[in-house]
C-alpha cells in the first residue's frame, strides 16, 4: 500500500475499534487469569507487559497488523504510509495507547472527532486503523 492508496483506504471509526478493544480486553483477561491465577497483587505489572507483549506481536507483521479483536471486526494498523508497524511502531503505540486511557479516555475519545479518525497514540506513531480487505 503507497501513500497515494492509504488516503483512498476507509479508515475505521470509533464504535468499531471499541468493540476490537473490548475483544482484546476480554482476551487479555482470560490469558492474564491462566497465567496468574487470579493473583490481583501481582496483576498490574504482568497484566502491562502481557498487553505490550500482545500489541506488539500483532500489531506488527508478525501478526498481520491486527489483534484477534481487530481480526474479528476487519481492521487493522498500518503506518500513515500505508507500510507495515515496526516493533519501535508498536511500542511507542501501546505506551501512547496507555497514556490516551490515562488521560481520562480523551486520546481515545479523539478518534471520534478526528478527520483522519487517529486518537493521540495513532497521531505519536504515525498510524492509521482501516478496513481489512
Amino acid at each position: 500500500m503507497t501513500a497515494a492508496t492509504t488516503s483512498q483506504v476507509e479508515k475505521a471509526g470509533f464504535w468499531i475499534r471499541v468493540v476490537a478493544l473490548i475483544i482484546d480486553g476480554i482476551v487479555l483477561a482470560v490469558i492474564g487469569n491462566i497465567l496468574l491465577g487470579g493473583d490481583t497483587v501481582r496483576s498490574g505489572g504482568v497484566t502491562t507487559l502481557l498487553g505490550l507483549a500482545y500489541y506488539a506481536y500483532f500489531w506488527t507483521p508478525s501478526g498481520h497488523g491486527a489483534t484477534l479483536g481487530m481480526r474479528l471486526v476487519k481492521i487493522r494498523v498500518v503506518k500513515t504510509d500505508g507500510s507495515p508497524l515496526t516493533i519501535g511502531d508498536a511500542l511507542i503505540r501501546y505506551l501512547m495507547l496507555i497514556v490516551s486511557f490515562v488521560a481520562l479516555f480523551i486520546g481515545v475519545i479523539w478518534v471520534a472527532f478526528d478527520a483522519n479518525k487517529q486518537g493521540w497514540h495513532d497521531k505519536v506513531a504515525g498510524t492509521y486503523v482501516v478496513k481489512a480487505a
